[in-house]
């Protein structure tokens, strides 16, 4: 009989309810220990065999994986939404008894936790974009305070300071003088935090060599390619690159019904077209958001003759968008494995170190681009337009 155990937690402030199955899906222990790292370990070390431990994703569980990680043999962090329990009575004991039978039937969505070297640029990274995020939702309400006093504010000239005393003016209520003034005090003060903040971020983003070969693709700058690498981490953590497409938010979500149809006795596929409802909602919108600078590109990837600028009030195409994400995967990949640049057409493996200009599309279509492992004789070449 095989030793592994499946210990699931359901963890909260002060306790964490514990559920342990054995090899064969019976449920052999039950206990309630305190949410504190040396009864957790001494827990953990009190259990012998294949320990696997999934728990649900939440403001726990990267303390809990960093903590765990050393002492058992697998750390799932599941995904709760598509890990839920389902109807019916719910308790900390059902929720841990539910979890643990999930990871014996290996029905677990697990959420990637790893890549310790990134902590930092990935915390930096958080950092900036909440603050950007605070900054906006200020800028939001103080607009939205003037117009709903019939005060039209277009521009940006309403957040200057020295045109400041002119628009407070125009507001005749005392009260409602007051709180743009408490407004324009949270705006003063995120300003120069969020500067700090794009300072630090591109001072740890400069540690790392794929920022500079992200920078390269045109629509990319520093900061997006600081927030793709943080957000991102690794391309080899997607199995394939439709499933960074549906992280990403460019998966497209197709509806069909009907599939087939009797025709002279034969069963005959339909040629009915499948309904495209547009993308994902389910992703990440941080990494989406610098995917879509490639469609306002004058030159964008792969240059296909669809892949025009948006017009005004629409979506951008979705082509660009992903052919810019792909590309993004080739640099991560190239910068992970040490790789070096070939060109076939002049025959050498270019040892020499990569230019840091922008490269235009036009050069990189014309050009083949292959990846060369250091200390291995596998050798990729291909062309740029046909590798995906």
């Amino acid at each position: 009989m095989s030793s592994t155990k499946y210990i699931d937690k359901d963890v909260h402030t002060e306790s964490i309810s514990i559920a342990v199955r054995n090899s064969v899906g019976k449920l052999v222990m039950e206990c309630v220990i305190e949410t504190k790292a040396s009864t957790i370990v001494q827990f953990i070390n009190g259990l012998r065999g294949d320990l696997r431990v999934p728990f649900e994703e939440g403001t726990w569980a990267t303390w809990l994986y960093d903590l765990l990680k050393p002492h058992v043999t697998e750390v799932l962090v599941c995904n709760t939404r598509k890990n839920a329990s389902g109807n019916g009575s719910k308790s900390d004991r059902i929720d841990a008894r539910k979890l643990s039978e999930q990871l014996y039937m290996n029905t677990i969505k697990s959420v990637y936790h790893g890549e310790h070297g990134l902590r930092t640029l990935k915390e930096l990274a958080r950092s900036y974009l909440t603050i950007s995020k605070d900054l906006t939702r200020v800028m939001n309400r103080l607009k939205a305070l003037y117009r709903s006093w019939g005060i039209p504010c277009g521009g940006k000239e309403v957040y200057a300071p020295r045109h400041r005393a002119e628009w407070l003016a125009k507001i005749t209520e005392a009260g409602v003088r007051r709180r743009a003034e408490h407004y324009y005090q949270q705006l003063d003060f995120l300003r120069p935090l969020r500067q700090e903040a794009r300072r630090d971020l591109l001072l740890e983003a400069k540690k790392h060599k794929p920022w500079k070969l992200l920078r390269l693709i045109p629509g990319i700058g520093p900061i997006r390619a600081a927030i793709v690498i943080a957000v991102m981490q690794t391309p080899h953590r997607f199995r394939t690159k439709r499933h960074l497409w549906t992280y990403s938010g460019l998966a497209l979500e197709t509806h069909d019904s009907a599939q087939y149809r009797v025709a002279e006795g034969q069963l005959q596929r339909s040629k009915k077209p499948t309904t495209v409802r547009g993308l994902n909602k389910d992703h990440n919108h941080d990494l989406k958001e610098p995917m879509l600078p490639a469609c306002e590109s004058p030159e964008p990837p792969y240059a296909l003759p669809d892949n025009r600028r948006k017009p005004l009030g629409q979506e951008p195409p979705i082509g660009p968008c992903i052919a810019t994400l792909e590309w993004t995967i080739i640099r991560l990949a190239v910068s992970e494995t040490d790789g070096r640049r070939h060109d076939s057409e002049m025959g050498t493996t270019g040892a020499r170190k990569q230019s840091l200009r922008p490269i235009s599309w036009a050069e990189c279509r014309e050009k083949k681009i292959g990846i060369e492992p250091k200390g291995s004789t596998f050798f990729l070449t291909f062309p740029l337009i046909g590798l995906f």
